[in-house]
């Protein structure tokens, strides 16, 4: 442009036209936005409509194969139907052709019947008189059975019969045996899941063989020991007092009854004579508990026995006394700390004159006395039981009854009978007393014992009978026990005590002339019940664990040595003295004699 012309109309309108074509293009901007976000607005509602129509797609697919597949099975079923139509139809075929084979079957089938009828038929009239014979002779057999069975339980019963009048008149001792059961104090300090198991020291290795044998399995061999009757695990206090019951009626007959329980500790001695519970808890009670043991179930049995007698002619008396180190302490007296003596009589009887003796009228009386002599009775615990006893127990129940009536008959104070009007009657098989002879002397068929014979109040002769029921102390290995001190005295006493029982049994079994009674005071004061001056039953209480089984071969072995004793027969009581029992002889009446037979230990 050239030089000096006026420039600033020029960008003026330049300007004005720059901010014009500005204006326009951004009207056309914004026309372009809007257009734009029109056109995103719609594409997003297409997007919808696709996204629905899509998704309208998928369902109609689905419902698609959905019919497809329903039209498969439609069609599958449909030719599975078919097919077993098919199979059908062949088997009504079949059913419609063996309906038509039936009559022929079974005009065949009721032929045969026919023809097997008539062949059984015709059997069985051929063997009809052979069946009668066969049911006359099945019922004969039935017949013998039962007889061959009922003679075979009176043989028995005759032969335990004949056993026991052999027993009396050999003056054998009566040996019980009793297993308790397994306890768990038995497995020591063994695991409990080895309780009882082979091989452990719980395992039980004496068994019940039957009533009379007993078995121990050694590792050896086995030993088989046989008693008068043999308990097993299961037998209940009731059971056994079944079978001791019946000595008690020779009690009131004149007899003296000695029950003793013999065996090592923990074995059930207690239990046997007295009952489960512990000391402590001895409750007497007045009516039968199934637990209770011999001693009051004996009781029980004597209280009865006397009610069935002429009332006030019978009285009881209880003492209780415990043998402890070799001493004997009375339980019933104030203090069971004094010890006393055993007193022997000139005819060899045993007595102690220095112990309390109470009257009682039940059962209840005598079982609290019994409960307050266990109070004061010595026992404690050892690693084998809890429980143990440590001295020897002896209740005795004195059975005061009136004399026959031929001690008293045509007798004045102060007769005195002698060896010149007293003459040796026989006796009868079973060893007591027979009727009295028309001339009215004393019955035959007695063994009578001159003493424990006193008069009453009233100056009639009456007999005293003794009742011993004795818990002896358990052996034990002291290695065992783990006792010390006061309690190894205690068990060194017991030990002793039970051995020279033993040597005392072993010394009359071999017919020794000195029978050792004095080396204790337990053989000593049983000698009269051991000698043959009483009934003898021994109960063996055996535990039947491994661990035990020395001390149960040596409770079994006593027991079978006790059995081979034989002191001739059992006596009864007499007057000792005719300052006690009047006597008077009939002219015509035959000369009786009241002299037994002299002890063992002078025979």
């Amino acid at each position: 442009m050239p030089l000096g012309i006026d420039r600033s109309h020029f960008y003026e309108e330049k300007v004005k036209h720059i901010e014009k074509s500005n204006r326009v293009k951004d009207e056309r901007i914004g026309s372009l936005e809007t257009e734009n976000a029109m056109l995103y607005l719609k594409l997003a509602q297409l997007r919808g409509a696709l996204q629905h129509t899509r998704q309208e797609s998928i369902e109609i697919h689905e419902q698609f194969e959905d019919e497809s597949r329903f039209r498969k099975s439609v069609a599958e079923s449909a030719c599975k139907f078919k097919q077993e139509l098919d199979n059908i139809k062949k088997d009504m075929q079949s059913v419609q052709s063996a309906a038509k084979e039936i009559p022929k079957q079974f005009n065949e089938q009721v032929q045969h019947a026919n023809s097997v009828v008539q062949r059984h038929k015709m059997a069985f009239q051929s063997q009809s008189s052979s069946l009668s014979e066969l049911q006359e002779r099945l019922a004969h057999m039935e017949l013998t059975l039962h007889d061959v069975t009922d003679r075979h339980a009176k043989e028995k019963k005759r032969r335990q019969e004949l056993h026991n009048t052999l027993m009396e008149l050999r003056g054998n001792i009566r040996v019980h045996c009793r297993v308790r059961p397994l306890m768990d104090f038995d497995r020591g300090q063994e695991d409990m899941s080895s309780f009882g198991r082979q091989g452990a020291k719980s395992e039980v290795v004496v068994h019940f063989v039957d009533d009379e044998n007993v078995c121990v399995r050694t590792t050896k061999h086995n030993k088989v020991f046989e008693y008068e009757r043999v308990y097993d695990m299961t037998e209940t206090q009731n059971g056994l007092f079944d079978e001791v019951q019946p000595m008690l009626t020779s009690l009131l007959d004149g007899y003296n009854i000695c029950i003793m329980a013999y065996g090592q500790t923990g074995s059930g001695k207690t239990h046997t004579m007295l009952g489960s519970h512990k000391n402590e808890d001895y409750n007497p009670t007045r009516e039968t508990h199934p637990d209770e043991g011999v001693i009051p179930r004996a009781a029980r049995e004597l209280f009865r026995l006397t009610s069935e007698k002429q009332k006030g002619t019978h009285t009881v008396e209880v003492s209780v006394v415990e043998i402890y180190n070799n001493d004997i302490r009375d339980l019933l007296s104030h203090d069971p700390n004094i010890k006393h003596d055993i007193n022997t009589g000139q005819d060899n009887s045993i007595s102690l004159p220095t112990i309390i003796s109470k009257q009682v009228d039940t059962v209840y009386d005598v079982m609290c006395l019994v409960q307050h002599g266990l109070h004061t009775r010595r026992e404690s615990a050892t690693m084998v039981h809890e429980h143990s006893s440590r001295s020897h127990l002896v209740v005795t129940l004195t059975v005061v009854s009136p004399a026959p009536s031929f001690f008293s008959k045509n007798s004045a104070p102060g007769d005195k009978p002698t060896a010149k009007t007293l003459q040796p009657t026989p006796r009868d098989s079973k060893g007591r007393s027979s009727s009295l002879s028309s001339s009215g002397s004393m019955p035959s068929g007695s063994m009578w014992q001159s003493n424990d014979i006193s008069t009453n109040s009233a100056g009639q002769a009456v007999i005293k009978t003794k009742l011993q029921l004795v818990d002896l102390a358990g052996s034990e290995c002291v290695g065992m026990s783990g006792v010390k001190g006061q309690a190894l005295r205690e068990t060194a006493n017991i030990n002793k005590s039970l051995s020279a029982l033993a040597d005392v049994l072993g010394a009359l079994a071999e017919h020794r002339a000195h029978v050792p009674y004095r080396n204790t005071r337990l053989t000593h004061l049983l000698q009269d019940s051991i000698g043959g001056d009483a009934k003898l039953l021994i109960l063996l209480c055996v535990a039947p664990a491994q661990r035990y089984i020395t001390e149960s071969l040596q409770s079994l072995g006593f027991g079978a040595r006790a059995r081979q004793v034989q002191r001739g027969q059992t006596k009864r009581r007499l007057p000792s003295s005719a300052e006690k029992v009047s006597m008077d002889t009939p002219k015509n009446s035959r000369s009786i004699s009241v002299t037994g037979p002299p002890p063992f230990s002078q025979r």
